[in-house]
């Protein structure tokens, strides 16, 4: 079927704003999948609440307001009308990383959300495992948290517990018990739409025990993507005799500026590769993990994501062949969640339950921030990140001797006060919604050898085109190369803290999050960190960062002065 869905596809991109595709023949059937990724538990409407349709990388860039899941329901339920036989199914992240309103709870009203939405299907990522294994199997079955107990939640009266998990199912190919060899949840399901099977087969990344805490997957393995879905779709056809098979996958790429959101302009990432070697049996991929939308044709598939936090949906109609069982064209369109509909009310009940119950701690005010701090890198360097790189440094330094600090930025997930001119408020479910992850704070000992080190894997370790630039406190200072390739360890000169050459075979110690102090995002060195010391929560350090501010003086952005690239 590749030569027709190959064409299928061609006509179809000039007719994604028409009508599904009509069956090409008597018996065919016409299915339609409504896909989301990376929704990260923004059940409100407000975080970011935008999105750019199209976008050459200027901040001037028209967006629209985009997300919720009140409005998220709504668009789900008019394109559900449009045809009967309908699926909603997410390709990972749905928890995790989420803010106050849902974090709050431990993503318990992001489930209760999507049961409200009938999402149908779920393929773990690396963020549904941030609370551990044990915590994503409650997810699934219910039950009440075995710290924090039990939640107000609008089911309490109905349920004993309060909480009766997914009405949906997770699925988890390539992620195994490293003693059965089985996968923690089921690797696929089989939906029959008017006598036709569709197989989907559910995965993450197999790189997820790189960016997750460590402590939370001890006894599992993370496996090859390709070969997973190689090993399903076998399964799939020959024990069940499915011929169409969609992949979920919390994996992804990256088009480059300028794009649209139903572009495939020059697209980079693992995703090319995994398809590249997952079987022809294979008809369409549903992905994630990068954050970015785009409508892709890769080796005679599509290939689709939906960017991120549910302000996109993607539309993927479906034609099943009646001979042959099989898929015989697919069309793809990601539209906008606006928020111009009218939000759906059982949906917009539950988040409002769960605002009324966060606000007392989302809504007190913890200082005050010099206009906005954006997450986003100039050049090198976010200034938020180089704020909260200082208030761990700040810390830790009398505490346990830290004398710099660094911070990832993939744990920085959201801007503080964007768009604000002069003096702004700081409120704790903002601050919270910027570091959600309740990593704890870790002082170790470096020689100034590893600290090189740990600067070079910011390029060294990290795939292709895609390094990881630190936030590093103030006073702390290097330079680095960009004509040096960055497969090489050797790009970074002129390490220096408060303008002190840093000696090789001296000791410091410096301060990261947990995350990072595991050897997360791959800075494996930091694994080698001795005489360590446990600090405060990252949002606790964080918060007192901002004690004493207010709006006559207010904290400062700091100056983007600490590291220095050439060429």
């Amino acid at each position: 079927m590749r030569n027709t869905i190959r064409l299928a596809l061609a006509l179809s991109a000039a007719l994604l704003a028409l009508a599904p595709v009509a069956a090409a023949k008597p018996g065919d059937v016409n299915v339609q999948l409504l896909a989301l990724n990376d929704f990260h538990g923004h059940i409100g409407p407000e975080t970011p609440g935008t999105i750019k349709p199209f976008d050459t990388g200027a901040r001037t860039d028209p967006a629209v307001q985009a997300g919720g899941a009140a409005y998220l329901a709504t668009h789900i339920r008019a394109l559900e009308r449009s045809n009967p036989n309908s699926m909603f199914v997410s390709a990972g992240d749905l928890i995790g990383a989420s803010p106050l309103i849902s974090a709050l709870f431990h993503d318990e009203p992001t489930i209760e959300a999507m049961n409200l939405m009938g999402l149908d299907l779920n393929a773990v990522g690396n963020h549904e495992f941030d609370e551990g294994a044990t915590e994503l199997r409650r997810m699934q079955d219910g039950g009440c948290h075995p710290i924090d107990g039990c939640y107000d939640g609008p089911d309490a009266d109905a349920l004993p517990d309060g909480f009766g998990g997914a009405k949906f199912g997770f699925l988890a190919a390539n992620v195994v018990d490293t003693k059965t060899g089985d996968p923690i949840f089921a690797p696929y399901a089989i939906r029959k739409f008017n006598g036709i099977d569709i197989g989907f087969i559910g995965m993450t990344l197999e790189g997820t025990p790189d960016i997750v805490s460590q402590a939370g997957i001890q006894g599992l393995s993370f496996l090859d993507e390709a070969d997973a879905a190689n090993r399903w779709a076998s399964v799939l056809r020959e024990q069940h005799g499915v011929k169409a098979i969609v992949v979920l996958l919390h994996e992804g790429g990256a088009q480059a500026l300028p794009f649209g959101i139903n572009d495939c302009n020059g697209l980079t990432g693992p995703i090319i590769d995994i398809v590249d070697r997952t079987t022809d049996d294979v008809d369409l991929f549903i992905t994630g993990h990068t954050h970015q939308p785009y409508n892709c044709v890769l080796d005679g598939r599509p290939v689709s994501s939906s960017a991120s936090f549910g302000r996109l949906i993607t539309d993927i109609d479906l034609t099943l062949d009646a001979a042959s069982q099989d898929v015989s064209s697919v069309s793809i369109n990601n539209q906008v969640v606006t928020q111009t509909v009218k939000p759906d009310a059982q949906v917009d009940g539950l988040v409002e339950h769960y605002r009324a119950l966060a606000a007392p701690l989302a809504n007190r005010v913890i200082g005050w921030s010099d206009g906005q701090l954006l997450r986003a890198q100039v050049v090198d360097e976010s200034p938020l990140g180089n704020v909260i790189a200082d208030a761990q440094l700040a810390s830790t330094k009398s505490a346990a001797g830290a004398v710099a600090a660094f911070m990832n930025p993939g744990g920085i997930r959201a801007d503080l006060n964007a768009g604000a001119v002069g003096p702004a408020e700081v409120t704790y479910g903002e601050a919270f919604t910027v570091q959600p992850f309740g990593n704890s704070l870790v002082t170790m000992e470096l020689t100034g050898a590893q600290i090189d080190t740990l600067l070079e894997q910011q390029w060294c370790t990290q795939a292709a085109g895609a390094p990881r630039i630190l936030s590093v406190s103030a006073g702390f200072t290097y330079t680095w190369d960009g004509a040096v390739p960055q497969a090489t360890c050797d790009k970074v000169s002129n390490i220096a803290i408060g303008g002190v050459p840093v000696d090789p075979a001296a000791t410091y110690r410096i301060t990261v999050n947990s995350f990072l102090a595991d050897g997360g995002d791959r800075f494996f060195v930091l694994r080698e960190g001795v005489n360590r010391a446990g600090g405060a929560l990252d949002l606790d350090a964080f918060e007192a960062h901002f004690a004493g501010t207010s709006q006559a003086a207010p904290l400062p952005t700091p100056a983007l002065d600490r590291i220095t690239r050439v060429n």
